[in-house]
């Protein structure tokens, strides 16, 4: 996890890179959906209210946005109970595994990047990749056909992601074992994470106000900004048209 010192255009909190044993679990395809989303905010409340329709770029199928990620806990916590499954947001450790899908590139593509596999500023460059365009925009998920090795779209670029750790200037202390870097919360029982969602989801939504992490990259962004390592973060509150999520869901312990 994490940028080698070679890697160009790296920042300094992508360091030390490190190893994580990341145990398993399922990831969404894609990029939350605005239909996706709308089926959800009709859901029984658990902590706080949902706009079933906040997007600005509009569209069943392109991903739902400007949302913070109190809402987004709110969804998962909506979708959990009624489902039954634990379904959450990534972890950061995760998030970058499922990323990577077992490349150690800048992207899961190589070394460069083009705007006719993901959805970024195409003026800019990376490495020697070319000018491409820029659709100043979201476009719909999938659309580009571009999955990665284990089938996951959108991973570069589109929207930013946002992920259930605090931010922390490096990984200094990051957690090894996969889990969440949370700041309160961060010594209990994890299994509670595993096992009991919908109570861990609420416990966080009441507790945690600390800046949280962002992956990805989005429509607008350089592409050095969309790179498997890249860290961003932002205030939970926080809502905006370039940022949004795609949901995880812990496997069964036994």
């Amino acid at each position: 996890m994490g940028s080698p010192d070679t890697e160009a255009e790296r920042q300094d909190n992508e360091s030390p890179q490190h190893r994580v044993n990341v145990p398993e679990f399922f990831m969404a395809r894609t990029q939350v959906t605005q239909a996706q989303w709308r089926v959800v905010a009709q859901l029984p409340k658990i902590n706080s209210d949902l706009n079933p329709d906040p997007s600005k770029f509009k569209g069943d199928n392109r991903p739902v946005e400007q949302v913070s990620w109190y809402d987004c806990i709110e969804f998962c916590a909506r979708l959990s109970q009624k489902t039954g499954k634990n379904y959450r947001l990534p972890s950061e450790a995760e998030w970058e595994y499922a990323c990577r899908a077992g490349t150690t590139t800048p992207f899961h593509f190589g070394e460069t990047i083009s705007t006719e596999v993901a959805n970024y500023h195409g003026e800019y460059i990376y490495g020697n990749g070319k000018k491409g365009s820029c659709r100043k925009e979201t476009i719909l998920v999938r659309s580009l056909n571009a999955a990665n090795a284990w089938g996951l779209y959108d991973m570069h670029g589109n929207i930013l992601e946002w992920c259930l750790d605090d931010w922390h200037n490096n990984y200094t202390g990051a957690p090894n074992n996969g889990l969440p870097w949370l700041g309160e919360i961060e010594n209990e029982n994890h299994s509670q994470f595993k096992n009991s969602w919908q109570i861990w989801l609420k416990k966080i939504l009441e507790t945690n106000n600390n800046n949280k992490l962002l992956r990805g990259g989005y429509w607008s962004d350089n592409p050095r900004y969309c790179r498997s390592a890249c860290r961003n973060y932002l205030s939970p509150g926080y809502r905006n048209y370039f940022i949004g999520f795609r949901i995880v869901v812990s496997l069964p312990r036994t």
